[in-house]
């Protein structure tokens, strides 16, 4: 036989066989962990009252109590991964870790990349401002032509960022935002509307909270990576069960003195 034929029909052959063979599919996520036993975590744990260190150097707060019940609900252990929010969304697309249980807003861009559960917490953007300020700010587009400090690549950075005319200040943390508010270098802060009580409450500076941004309501679910059809429904299930049981509310409550596994009004 010439060898070009030859060569043409190994080709064929081998063509053949590939598309016979079986595909091989990458294991779902639920598969992994069930065989572990275990689900991985990944929280900043600086970030009170959602996640931090209580004065026994435990990890305390809102949604590590949320991350042990999911994890309960999947017949799973919780192991928690500290992370820095700047490496939280890469860390998950790396296999780091499962999930994200730290406030993460269901967003369009972010769910080009991830999966979401259905939200745990709904939210909104609030104003922060100078106890003396008389000022009000409904909307992004009353804090036009003002200057407005927020936290780097938080959910708030990014509405700011988004109405133009804003003059958007960014900080490394919300301690230094708040320095900066109650010095009068910025003209207000946005932050969550859950967090800004503690803020004030342990600041002791003289900051006030102001209204509740119009359009600006956030829901936060669990992100996980794409392409895990059966960890998406048994972790969405998980929720759901919470919510149906009252354990969501009841934790919301605990810590908020409000229910947030419903939506709000504004």
């Amino acid at each position: 036989m010439p060898p070009l034929k030859l060569l043409l029909q190994s080709a064929l052959v081998a063509t053949v066989l590939n598309l016979t063979a079986p595909a091989v599919h990458a294991e779902d996520l639920l598969d992994t962990v069930k065989a572990s036993g275990v689900l991985k975590v990944a929280l900043e744990g600086t970030y009170p009252p959602f996640g931090y260190r209580n004065s026994d150097g435990q990890l305390d707060g809102f949604d590590v109590a949320v991350a042990k019940a999911v994890a309960n609900k999947m017949g799973l252990k919780v192991q928690f991964v500290a992370t820095e929010w700047s490496g939280i969304i890469a860390g998950l697309q790396a296999g780091k870790f499962d999930v994200i249980v730290n406030q993460v807003s269901i967003t369009p861009q972010r769910q080009q990349a991830l999966d979401f559960t259905q939200p745990y917490v709904y939210s909104a953007a609030q104003v922060i401002q100078r106890d003396n300020d008389k000022r009000e700010f409904k909307s992004l587009d009353d804090l036009k032509g003002k200057s407005v400090g927020v936290t780097l690549g938080s959910n708030f950075a990014e509405l700011a960022k988004a109405t133009p005319g804003v003059v958007v200040q960014t900080y490394p943390g919300t301690p230094e935002n708040l320095r900066d508010l109650a010095a009068g270098r910025v003209d207000a802060g946005i932050n969550d509307r859950l967090m800004l009580p503690y803020l004030i409450k342990n600041s002791h500076l003289p900051l006030r909270t102001g209204a509740l941004l119009q359009g600006t309501k956030l829901e936060m679910g669990i992100p996980f990576r794409k392409g895990n059809p059966k960890f998406a429904k048994a972790i969405d299930d998980a929720v759901s069960a919470l919510k149906q049981d009252g354990t969501l509310r009841n934790l919301s409550i605990q810590w908020f003195g409000t229910d947030t596994s419903k939506p709000i009004a504004q």
